[in-house]
């Protein structure tokens, strides 16, 4: 009586098709990925522009206003000493971290309440930090 092996493994050949196959895949993705760096960060500015309005929608639950422009975002995250203060501050702040977070080029982000396009306006400037520009420098604003 003969054994009966039975061989259940890939072979060498189908093993090389599959990594050539996987090659092909990752050398028509990664240039695509790493060509939207920017992308990513304006997205991420747009969510952090978001996450602030959350917060500054639950501070003016919690006192009856947002924050003014002197007063800043800074006033999530400690008691203004400035301007009309909250007569209801939460303890800890308003934002998890303990601190205002930066936009994603390492600036601070601009904060204006009355705002000119609403009740506030909160903008990053983008890649250059200034004013208006096109591309990755283009300013992310709440109101858009």
């Amino acid at each position: 009586m003969g054994k009966n092996l039975n061989n259940r493994g890939f072979t060498l050949i189908e093993l090389m098709v599959v990594i050539v196959i996987l090659g092909i895949l990752a050398g028509l993705i990664v240039p695509r990925i790493m060509s939207r760096p920017e992308e990513a960060r304006q997205t991420k500015a747009r969510i952090q522009i978001e996450s602030l309005e959350t917060t500054l929608k639950l501070y003016k639950l919690d006192n009856g206003s947002y924050p003014s422009t002197e007063q800043g975002l800074q006033a999530l995250v400690e008691p203004p000493e400035v301007g009309t203060l909250p007569g209801n501050w939460r303890d800890g702040g308003y934002l998890e971290k303990g601190r205002v977070p930066k936009d994603p080029w390492d600036n601070e982000y601009i904060y204006l309440c009355p705002g000119t396009s609403g009740d506030y306006d909160i903008i990053s400037y983008g890649a250059d930090g200034e004013q208006g520009g096109e591309g990755k420098n283009k300013d992310i604003n709440s109101w858009d």
